[in-house]
């Protein structure tokens, strides 16, 4: 049964930073392209970043790129989100997910992911 958890949630001012983690089991970690989404009140889920099996490759959008990092540790079954520079505009529920496995490191829509956590509220005040 895979299992995925998100962890590093919190509240933080603007121009802060936070680290968030997601941990998966019930399956081999290093086969699947991982990505983090969020989705805030009222909008819908957008992908944040994504990265592939190895961590060779990354992608970000516009919105985060240069203020959010991702990684991942495939001994530890791991995933991170490194954010930095916060804004309000950050205030969401921030979701990790694995690929379906044959549809790429970094599908582009939500439907191509199979497995997601159950969410970790991240609130950036002004």
């Amino acid at each position: 049964q895979v299992k995925v958890v998100e962890s590093g949630g919190g509240l933080v001012q603007a121009g802060g930073s936070l680290r968030l983690s997601c941990t998966a089991s019930g399956l081999t970690f290093g086969d699947y392209g991982m990505a983090w989404f969020r989705q805030a009140p009222g909008k819908e889920r957008g992908k944040v970043s994504c990265i592939s099996g190895s961590g060779t490759n990354t992608w970000y959008p516009d919105s985060v790129k240069g203020r959010f990092t991702i990684s991942r540790d495939n001994a530890e079954n791991t995933l991170y989100l490194q954010m930095n520079s916060l804004a309000v505009e950050d205030t969401a529920i921030y979701y990790c997910a694995a690929a379906r496995l044959g549809s790429g490191w970094c599908p582009v829509w939500s439907r191509e992911y199979t497995y997601w956590g159950q969410g970790t509220l991240v609130t950036v005040s002004s």
